[in-house]
Formats: C-alpha cells, structure tokens, sequence
C-alpha cells in the first residue's frame, strides 16, 4: 500500500506531507475513512456507479495495485471481474481477502510498481492514489502498459491535496505522460461529487480511462 494517506490528510491541513506511515499498524482503522471502508450506502453506491462507467461491460482480469483492504477490488468482483490485487502490506492484504472471501479474487503482497504477477496480462489495471508518490511516474505507467491485453484500460485515480504546499499529480500532467501509451484518454473530474467522498472537497480529484 502507497502512503498517500497520511501525506494527503498533512496536506489537507497544511502541514508538510511526511512519508512515514506504518501501514501495518494503520491497517486496522484504514476503513474507518467513507472512501476506503464503504460502510455508507450512498459512498458505495457512489464508487460502484463509477466503476461500472470506468470498466468495460464485459467482465475480464483486473489488477488492482495499491488495493489496501480491497474495498474496490470487491466492487469489481462483484461485477464478475477475476480481481488481482497487489499491496505492500501484510495486514492489509490479509483484510482484503477476507472482505472478498467467496468472490473471484486473489490478493498478493508486493509492490505496486513492479506486481507479482509474472506474465499474467489483464484486460484492466486499477489504481487509486498510487502513481503520485511514485518516483518515476512514467516508467511505472509504460510497465503498467505492458500488463494489459490489447485494447485494455488503465483507471487511475488521482488528484492534488492541499494549499500551501500542495502534493499530488495534476491531471494534465497524468494525460501528457499517458499521450504516447494510449490511444483514448478521457478525464473524469470527482470533486464535485461529494458522494465519493463522504463529504466536500475542494481540491482537485479525478480519474483517468485510458485504452491502449
């Protein structure tokens, strides 16, 4: 899992973003957040509803990195997706197959950038506030590339949290940095929708689908 928790809750309060997070440790109240348990109704709905507009109509291979306790990772199964997720931590992991015991998903502990999934290929990869605290944004985006089948998508998540010294990655550099990998890149804006958030937001959320 990324640390972009706690970076993006600094942020939001205009304090520096710091990198150290023992997400072993804060594994056991990461739901707690609207979006990342989905306890709410209409947070669920909210997300699910965005799901079945990002991903193709027909169920196929989903990779979900960074998936943390798999709350997307079950919506997607729901749907019929074979999900795969892939998170650095342990507890997280572990949460996350017990939230999708009895549906189509396997869940491995590794790191986003590089997953452990030899040479599978999928027909989706799926990521939420993870690219943004990578090092190298456009190396991971063409190995992501490189495990989906032709004419599969990648769904990132992202946004831009805070005021005074802002972290993220801003969607128009996202899109540049997917222009010579894919073939359709479409933005979707998600701060307006409060629905997503289990309250308003004011700074910059989006998705990007991008079929290659």
């Amino acid at each position: 899992m990324t640390r972009y928790i706690a970076k993006k809750k600094r942020a939001e309060t205009s304090a520096a973003p710091s990198a150290d997070v023992n997400w072993d440790a804060e594994a056991a109240t990461f739901d707690e957040e609207p979006d990342h348990g989905l306890h709410d109704p209409v947070v669920r709905e909210a997300w699910a509803a965005r799901l079945e507009a990002w991903l193709p109509s027909r169920p196929g291979d989903l990779l979900d990195l960074g998936c943390g306790t798999g709350s997307l990772s079950l919506l997607a199964a729901e749907r019929g997706y074979r999900v795969t997720g892939v998170d650095l931590s342990p507890p997280m992991v572990a949460l996350a197959r017990a939230k999708s015991a009895g549906h189509d998903a396997v869940f491995h502990v590794g790191d986003a950038a590089a997953p452990p999934v030899g040479e599978q290929l999928f027909d989706v990869v799926l990521v939420r506030h993870v690219l943004w605290t990578l090092p190298d944004p456009g190396r991971v985006l063409r190995h992501w590339q490189g495990l989906l089948r032709p004419g599969g998508r990648l769904v990132l998540v992202e946004g831009v949290w805070g005021t005074v010294s802002p972290v993220g990655i801003p969607a128009e550099r996202l899109t540049d940095l997917l222009a010579p990998l894919a073939r359709d890149v479409r933005v979707e804006r998600l701060s307006g929708d409060a629905r997503l958030w289990g309250k308003e937001v004011a700074d910059e959320r989006y998705a990007v689908v991008a079929v290659v």
